[in-house]
């Protein structure tokens, strides 16, 4: 990967960060309550101890980021 392609890398990661905390701080991530509690996500809760991992989450964003990727890079 040559400086510009990475300059464009940090640019559009820089802009998803921004866009993620506009949702976050205007308490739009109400609306999106469903992520994080989809059918798949391992949620284990014992006495005192929780362990939680969103695995169906984490591939539905991996899904989207690389198809936001792929649509970037084919020019």
């Amino acid at each position: 990967m040559d400086m510009p392609q990475l300059g464009r890398l940090l640019i559009i990661l820089g802009i998803i960060f921004i866009l993620t905390g506009i949702v976050f701080s205007l308490n739009l991530g109400g609306k999106l309550s469903f992520l994080g509690r989809l059918p798949g996500d391992i949620h284990i809760k014992k006495d005192d101890f929780v362990f939680y991992f969103p695995f169906t989450t984490s591939i539905l964003i991996s899904i989207l980021l690389s198809a936001v990727f792929y649509l970037y890079t084919k020019k």
